[in-house]
């Protein structure tokens, strides 16, 4: 029969530091395996040597999860003990090759086990691993295998190397163990030569603890003895036993594995734990499957025979006989690598069913299919089931080990519990033994579970004020099984027992005081899983239907705290509140109003620990979100030197953004802009008036050269010529405009100048003012324009040269800046500016019905609904682009609708021409061709855009 057949790594191509070769010969849940060295060149390999030359019949190998070679190769050799040079390829057979998934479906968790079947004579197997998968957890190019596995048969090297197949073999040619069992039939299902045992299989011992998989074995070969020996009842124990033993160990495998990685990672208290645990496990597990009986008992009786008396040590039994005389098959190994599925409870809740999927071996024979069914004899309890099981499915399992007695202070102490649930229960809750422990607080689950409507009132309440005592004390343990047991206890006596009974707000009362203290306290627990679930059921407890009515869970959640306490215990109180708040919401007559919250988490800003702090600021910014103001009277005042401490200028910062207000240092930074802009403002005007004075310097230089021919420029006067030639002087941002030519080349230019015309939307210009006009006309305009807007006709001393260009920039309310090229225009000619002028005039499109003129990206929209106000005939109506209506006609509609009192809203600066109005003059109208020319003349000093009253268009910035 093929078994594990042991060997030695006696040369690999490299390997990485903590995970060399010889951790490929041991077989466990913690071995590390072996990798190969960081960037090493391919392919690797891998040699074995066997103790001896045998028949191999299964190669197994388990892959690393991440770190996967593409292929591997086996190779088989002879070789000769005494000679290294049987190494060498030249006496290597090639057996196949493998292929490896690159395990990215599984996320690089899982490793791929891979079997492969042969038949083959060696001593030697050389493995080669070809190139590795890339993946982003396989930085440095390397391959790996946890672990390699070979079973075969043990021969002799002179005898012929030629496979017998299994249907080839006869029963005469077979020994039974015994003589006294000679039926070839049965002997022939019980020894298979090619069966291989799952015992031996590459998965068994991976998962397995090495002292449980030794007695699984152990337990397996008396398993076979006892079917030779037709011994069925003790067959079926050991096989119970064994499908126990090995979730056992799978279990214990893993806590090995826990307890490994507690101590790489210096945490002594979680690997003491683990330790411990795994002992009282082991030794529960022990007792309770009574391994000494089964491992020691070996009657050896004839077929059918009764067992003989025979006196044996007190702790062992002997097996009592079969209860029917006819016995069902025996059933055939497991041949399953992995662990069974648990089984499931009857339904009299006292055994276990076999699983209803039967392998071909373990069916009946067809002879006794027409039998009457046998009585099958009472099951095994589980030994692990009253542990995992659900309350309601609590299993009513004797134990062999009793709890220890109580001293007599502790009795003293539950004297009053005692009196109620007895005495056996209650030392089981006092018990050393967790699963004592644990077992007690399922009893009293299920009895108060178990207790019906009629129950009498007052044995309802003595039994509630019991079991808050042992959930009360429970809360405290350790152990996480005992803790979660003690929360399900109390989860149903809230949820369940006490609407049930009908019992009163008191009653609830009095479970929430006595449990919450320790609660609180569990959620500065060292362990995370207790922590965190001490969290998760403080917060669902708060909405229990019952439980909120009492408001007694933030009443006990908002308790200020010492600053003393430890950091992790702060935090999750801090945190406790957080998530209340989000749940339960604030409420006046509650324990979760501003009063209590605030008192307990201001002092919370003081702790030494930075995540306290933190999350105290975040609970306080959620309840200014919630309530505003009266946060503020909880905290010191908002003045300088409270904003000096980091923290509180962070919260009153927060304050501000969340009732929209710029913050302090938003302030500063906005206070600094605008002096910064006002003052290039400022500059870019004084440097604008500069460079005037020295062109009017220039330029009378020029006229006094050029003698009377030729015409003044007296700024001064702010007067200019126009003409078809133009002298363009850029002066930064802002582009001044200056026609200058003579007296006579003005008057033919005019006369020959063709007329222009003109759109329908789009009026003509105004005519243009020349230096040889009447000089009545000229005097009368200077002694109007002095000290007075031409536009808004606003009169102030303060308009001097600088004073007008400010009042222009800034003020007039018939001016406006272009969004979009920073142009001053005035507001009748927006629409005409947009379309033709403007800088972003290919971005416009006039509209139809309103004669505005409407962005491209929104004019199709624009157009569609059609909701805008159709434009009047110009000599009708004038249409403001500003507000959208239609307004008296003329330029003295122009001035009502855009300084009158009730004129345009959208306009910003006639409010504060109105309110200037009370200290500024208004001077006298200035109309037909002497507006016209005031205008002109205001316009190219100053630099602005008319569209209907002429001027040339400056940039701002």
């Amino acid at each position: 029969m093929p078994t594990k057949v042991p060997f030695k790594v006696i040369q690999s191509s490299s390997q990485d530091d903590g995970f060399s070769s010889k951790e490929l010969e041991t077989h466990a849940p913690t071995v590390n395996g072996w990798v190969s060295s960081r960037f090493c060149l391919y392919p690797q390999e891998l040699v074995l040597k066997l103790n001896e030359r045998v028949r191999i019949r299964k190669l197994q190998l388990l892959s690393h999860q991440y770190l996967i070679a593409t292929k591997v190769e086996f190779f088989v050799g002879e070789g000769n003990r005494d000679s290294l040079g049987a190494l060498h390829g030249s006496n290597f057979s090639r057996l196949g090759y493998v292929s490896l998934s690159d395990n990215e479906k599984t996320g690089y968790r899982a490793r791929e086990l891979k079997s492969v079947h042969v038949d083959c004579y060696g001593q030697f197997i050389k493995i080669i691993l070809h190139k590795n998968y890339i993946n982003r957890f396989n930085l440095f190019n390397q391959v790996g295998l946890v672990a390699i596995n070979i079973i075969g048969e043990n021969k002799d090297p002179h005898v012929q190397e030629k496979p017998l197949p299994p249907k080839k073999i006869s029963f005469s040619e077979l020994q039974p163990v015994s003589s006294e069992y000679t039926d070839p039939a049965m002997w022939g299902l019980i020894n298979r030569p090619d069966y291989i045992s799952p015992m031996d299989d590459l998965a068994f011992d991976m998962y397995q603890d090495p002292e449980v998989g030794q007695i699984i074995r152990k337990l397996d070969a008396k398993k076979a003895e006892a079917v030779r020996q037709e011994r069925y009842d003790h067959a079926k124990k050991l096989k119970q036993a064994v499908v126990d033993l090995q979730k056992v160990g799978e279990r214990l495998g893993k806590y090995e594995v826990e307890k490994r990685r507690a101590v790489e990672n210096e945490d002594y208290d979680l690997a003491k734990m683990k330790k411990v645990q795994m002992e009282e496990y082991r030794l529960k597990v022990y007792q309770q499957l009574q391994l000494h009986n089964l491992l020691d008992n070996k009657p050896t009786r004839p077929r059918n025979d009764p067992p003989p008396p025979q006196p044996r040590p007190p702790p062992r039994e002997p097996d009592p006989p079969p209860p029917q005389p006819r016995t069902p098959p025996p059933p055939a190994l497991d041949q399953s690598p992995r662990i069974r599925e648990n089984p499931t409870p009857n339904q009299s809740g006292e055994g276990l069913q076999e699983p209803v999927a039967q392998s071909y071996e373990e069916r009946p024979i067809p002879t006794l299919r027409k039998q009457p069914a046998a009585a099958a004899p009472e099951p095994e309890p589980d030994f692990y089931a009253a542990a995992a099981a659900e309350p309601d499915e609590i299993q009513n399992t004797p134990r062999e080990e009793e709890p220890e007695p109580m001293s007599e202070k502790n009795m003293r102490e539950a004297s009053a519990v005692i009196d109620v649930y007895g005495l056996p229960l209650v030392a089981g809750a006092y018990s050393k033994n967790w699963a004592h422990r644990e077992d007690a607080l399922l009893k009293v689950y299920k009895e108060m579970s178990e207790m019906g409507p009629d129950t009498p009132r007052d044995q309802c309440k003595s039994k509630l004020r019991a079991a808050i005592f042992l959930v009360q004390r429970s809360i405290k343990d350790k152990v996480f099984a005992v803790f979660s047991a003690s929360l399900k206890l109390l989860k149903m006596i809230l949820e369940d027992y006490i609407p049930q009974h009908k019992l009163g707000k008191a009653d609830v009362t009095y479970c929430v005081d006595k449990t919450m203290p320790n609660l609180l306290a569990k959620t500065g627990d060292s362990a995370a899983r207790q922590r965190v679930a001490a969290l998760n059921y403080i917060q669902d407890m708060a909405q229990y239907k019952d439980v909120k009515a009492t408001h007694q869970v933030p009443h006990h959640a908002t308790q200020p705290f010492k600053l003393t306490i430890p950091s992790r215990l702060a935090l999750s109180r801090v945190e406790l509140v957080e998530r209340l708040l989000k749940d339960l919401g604030l409420e006046k007559n509650s324990g979760l109003n501003v009063d209590n919250v605030m008192k307990f988490v201001v002092p919370a800003l003081d702790h030494t620990a930075g995540e306290v702090r933190d999350a105290a600021v975040r609970v306080i910014l959620d309840l200014y979100k919630a309530v505003g103001s009266p946060v503020r009277d909880y905290l010191p005042p908002d003045d300088q030197a409270t904003r000096k401490k980091p923290l509180y200028k962070n919260i009153f910062d927060s304050f501000d953004r969340i009732d929209g207000k710029p913050t302090e240092a938003e302030l500063k930074v906005q206070k600094q802009a605008a002096e910064k802009k006002k003052q290039e403002e400022i500059e870019q005007l004084q440097a604008q008036i500069a460079q005037l004075k020295d062109l009017q310097a220039n330029i009378g230089k020029e006229d006094e050269e050029a003698g009377p021919s030729k015409g003044q420029f007296d700024l001064s006067r702010q007067s200019t010529t126009l003409s078809n030639t133009n002298s363009k002087v850029p002066l930064g941002d802002i582009n001044i405009q200056i026609n200058v030519v003579q007296k006579d080349e003005g008057k033919e230019d005019q006369k020959s100048k063709p007329p222009t015309t003109h759109s329908k939307h789009r009026p003509p210009p105004r005519e243009k003012s020349t230096l040889n006009a009447p000089s009545e006309a000229g005097d009368d305009v200077s002694s109007l324009m002095e000290n007075m807007c031409i536009f808004c006709g606003e009169r102030n001393e303060a308009f001097t040269e600088e004073g007008l260009d400010l009042h222009y920039w800034k003020n007039c309310p018939m001016l406006r800046r272009c969004q979009h090229c920073k142009q001053v225009v005035e507001i009748a000619g927006l629409t005409e500016h947009l379309l033709t002028e403007c800088d972003q005039s290919d971005n416009f499109q006039q509209c139809p019905r309103c004669t505005e003129a409407i962005p491209k990206d929104e004019y199709d929209e624009h157009n569609r609904l059609k909701q805008c106000v159709v434009a009047k005939p110009e000599k009708v109506a004038n249409h403001c682009p500003l507000c959208h209506q239609n307004i008296p006609p003329g330029e003295e509609g122009w001035k009502t609708h855009l300084m009158g009192k009730d004129g345009c809203k959208s306009n910003p600066r006639r409010v504060q021409a109105l309110e200037k109005k009370g200290g500024g003059r208004s001077g006298p109208g200035i109309k037909g061709k002497a507006a016209a020319k005031s205008r002109q003349q205001a316009g190219s000093r100053v630099g602005v855009r008319g569209g209907k009253f002429g001027g040339k268009t400056p940039r701002g910035k």
